[in-house]
């Protein structure tokens, strides 16, 4: 069935979907913050400045005015920075259609209130709305996927119902979507592989080896689930793309981005450099603040994300964090 669908927010991953929903045949209009991207895109059928050498679908419209995105709308599709979610949901909610399933797609947590992406919609969407609300997230490189990769992801929602359908909604012949009940548990999967991917990258940048990175990939998937079971996520959840999946992806692939600051984090640059040179945003930098202070919160051991934050936000050498990770108490290994 064809849905009308606005896509909101013109990153590498908002435009791979908007590309993907419209060459599948749904009636899809993307939104850019940026006028002269949208201008661009219009003209040339490309984002060069963050989806650059793909062509985009000839059917495919773009707008800078959200409402455009926005009313009417079947299916809307949120891909925007999570520290900006809430302002741009606001903006939104005048033109939003009562029936419309939201799809978030961002990943991250809010800094002031350590809120989930999902905890945000539900306090500023009425609550026929908010029922009809699903997070998708899975290991899924934008380039890859805008190249007809196969790639598989979760979409949860707390109805079975609207999973299904964004399920359909989305599957192609290279991008399958399974569904999932537990939208905490997919939600901080593909927020905290991020910090765990800068952890990583910063391995990598001091020249450790594959020995290193493993280690990090299955202790950074320990604090995931721990994090995850106190705030009611179901452990499961994070052997699945959502955890495990996402977190193998973004800690070894050379398009991850959080990767790629950590690994010049290992070498010895400074933060504001590194983000002073990077068009897209690599959302694992606030989320190890956000992730840091809701495990203080909670009480929840993350010694990784700790340190991580400790190199970003109080200037510890790389090298030393790793050195007082190894050199913690012993204990027995636990999840």
């Amino acid at each position: 069935m064809q849905e009308n669908i606005g896509v909101i927010g013109a990153g590498s991953w908002g435009t791979t979907l908007a590309d993907l929903l419209a060459k599948k045949g749904h009636n899809v209009t993307l939104w850019a913050y940026e006028p002269e991207l949208v201008e661009e895109m219009t003209q040339t059928r490309s984002n060069s400045l963050f989806l650059p050498g793909i062509s985009l679908s000839p059917e495919l419209k773009f707008t800078n005015v959200l409402q455009e995105a926005v009313a009417g709308k079947t299916v809307l599709l949120f891909v925007v920075p999570s520290q900006v979610t809430r302002s741009v949901i606001k903006s939104a909610l005048p033109f939003i259609s009562g029936s419309a399933l939201i799809v978030s797609a961002s990943k991250g947590i809010e800094l002031d209130t350590l809120k989930t992406v999902s905890q945000i919609y539900e306090e500023i969407l009425p609550q026929e709305l908010s029922a009809n609300f699903s997070a998708l997230s899975g290991p899924s490189f934008a380039r890859e996927v805008a190249q007809e990769m196969p790639t598989a992801v979760a979409v949860a929602s707390g109805r079975q119902d609207v999973a299904k359908h964004v399920q359909h909604t989305f599957t192609t012949r290279f991008f399958r979507v399974y569904t999932n009940d537990d939208v905490t548990g997919v939600e901080l999967g593909g927020a905290i592989k991020n910090v765990i991917a800068i952890a990583a990258g910063i391995s990598d940048g001091l020249g450790f080896g594959h020995n290193t990175r493993a280690a990090l990939i299955t202790r950074g998937l320990a604090e995931m689930t721990r994090l995850g079971r106190a705030m009611g996520a179901q452990t499961a959840t994070f052997a699945g793309l959502a955890g495990i999946g996402d977190l193998v992806l973004t800690c070894t692939g050379d398009l991850s981005r959080n990767r790629s600051v950590g690994i010049k984090l290992g070498e010895g640059r400074r933060l504001a450099e590194i983000l002073g040179e990077m068009r897209m945003v690599a959302e694992g930098v606030k989320t190890t603040e956000s992730a840091y202070n809701l495990a203080s919160r909670l009480k929840v051991e993350m010694p990784i994300t700790e340190k991580v934050y400790q190199v970003l936000y109080k200037d510890k050498p790389a090298r030393e964090a790793v050195l007082e990770l190894m050199t913690r108490d012993l204990k027995a290994e636990d999840f």
